[in-house]
C-alpha cells in the first residue's frame, strides 16, 4: 500500500529505494514512542503540484523534535525542496508525504543522541473516505498534557488514537471522538473537532489538543467569509443541540459527521451549511502554494 519496488524514500541523508530503507530494532521509538512525525498533503493543479503549507509544516516537525530534545538539523527550506523533491522522484502528483524523526538504540530512559531522519510519499486518498460519518464519544481520552507535548505530533501520542477508533469501528461506527482528561471534547483519534450551530462554529480551545494546520485555516477561511468561531470547552451534551460538525486534519481534510453515538445531527443538507462553504474554499486553496501565490514544479 504505501510502497513497491520502484519507490523512493528519504533515509539519513540518501535517497534509496523504499525496500532497502531499515531500521534498528533497539531504536528507542520502537520501544517508547519518542519519535516525531508530521503529515503533507501534496494536490495536483494546472502547474505541477502544490504542498499545502509545506513550510508551516516542518516549521512544526522542527519544533515537535525540539519539545521531545530529538536532535534534528534540517533547516525548512531543506525540508521542504526534499519534500518536492520526493514527489517528483515517485512520479506522483497527488501525495501524502510523512516525515518521521526516530530515536537511535538507547534503552535507556533518556533522550538518545542518535536520531535518524526518514521521509516517504505515496498515494492516499482521503483518511475518511468520502461519505459522512457516524461517530461515538470514545471510552478512550487523549492523554493528559502534563504527561507529554501534547501540541507537539509525538509518536507515543497516537497509541490512544489506535485504540479509540478500534473501539469505535468494532462497534459499528466509523470514527471516535476522543474526550480531554477533564471531560470535555478533544479531538478525533488524527482530526481537528468542529461543530456549527445557528451559523456560528465551535471547536475546542488548545491546551488539550494539537493545535493543527488545517484547523487554523478554517480559522483563516472563515474570517474571509465572516464566519464566527468559538473556541470554548465543549461537554458532550452539547453536541445533542448541533446542527452540523466535521472533523479537519491534512489526512482527512474536511471530513463531516451526520451523528454522534447514534444520535443524527440537527442539520438538514451539509451543503446548505456555514461549515460546507469553508470545505468548499478548503479544496480550493489547498491548489495553491504559499510562494508568492506560484506553484512550485
Amino acid at each position: 500500500m504505501y510502497y513497491n519496488k520502484k519507490t523512493t524514500v528519504f533515509h539519513d541523508g540518501q535517497w534509496m529505494k523504499a525496500e532497502d530503507a531499515n531500521a534498528n530494532l533497539f531504536d528507542q521509538t520502537l520501544h517508547y514512542g519518542t519519535g516525531v512525525l508530521d503529515g503533507l498533503r501534496a494536490y495536483k493543479n494546472t502547474g505541477g503540484f502544490n504542498i499545502f503549507q509545506a513550510q508551516t509544516h516542518f516549521k512544526r516537525l522542527q519544533e515537535s523534535a525540539r519539545k521531545m530534545k530529538l536532535k534534528f538539523e534540517y533547516s525548512v527550506d531543506e525540508l521542504v525542496n526534499l519534500a518536492y523533491e520526493l514527489v517528483e522522484r515517485n512520479q506522483l502528483e497527488n501525495a501524502y508525504i510523512r516525515p518521521l524523526i526516530y530515536s537511535g538504540s538507547n534503552m535507556r530512559l533518556e533522550p538518545t543522541t542518535e536520531t535518524h531522519f526518514f521521509m516517504g510519499a505515496w498515494k492516499w486518498a482521503k483518511f475518511h473516505g468520502t461519505e459522512p460519518l457516524n461517530v461515538m464519544v470514545s471510552s478512550y481520552v487523549k492523554p493528559n498534557p502534563k504527561a507529554l507535548p501534547i501540541d507537539a505530533k509525538v509518536v507515543g501520542n497516537y497509541a490512544s488514537s489506535v485504540m479509540a477508533s478500534s473501539e469505535a469501528k468494532q462497534l459499528g461506527y466509523d470514527e471516535a471522538l476522543l474526550l480531554d482528561h477533564k471531560g470535555n471534547v478533544a479531538e478525533g483519534p488524527g482530526s481537528n473537532f468542529f461543530y456549527e450551530k445557528n451559523e456560528v462554529l465551535y471547536t475546542p480551545k488548545t491546551g488539550t489538543i494539537l493545535p493543527g494546520i488545517t484547523r487554523a485555516t478554517i480559522f483563516q477561511i472563515a474570517k474571509e467569509t465572516g464566519t464566527r468561531v468559538v473556541e470554548t470547552d465543549i461537554s458532550p451534551a452539547d453536541l445533542e443541540t448541533a446542527d452540523y460538525a466535521f472533523f479537519c486534519g491534512t489526512a482527512s481534510e474536511i471530513s463531516p459527521i451526520v451523528s454522534v453515538n447514534g444520535e443524527s445531527l440537527k442539520g438538514k443538507s451539509w451543503e446548505e451549511s456555514a461549515s460546507y462553504n469553508i470545505h468548499f474554499i478548503y479544496q480550493q486553496k489547498v491548489l495553491f502554494s504559499e510562494y508568492d501565490g506560484l506553484t512550485i514544479v
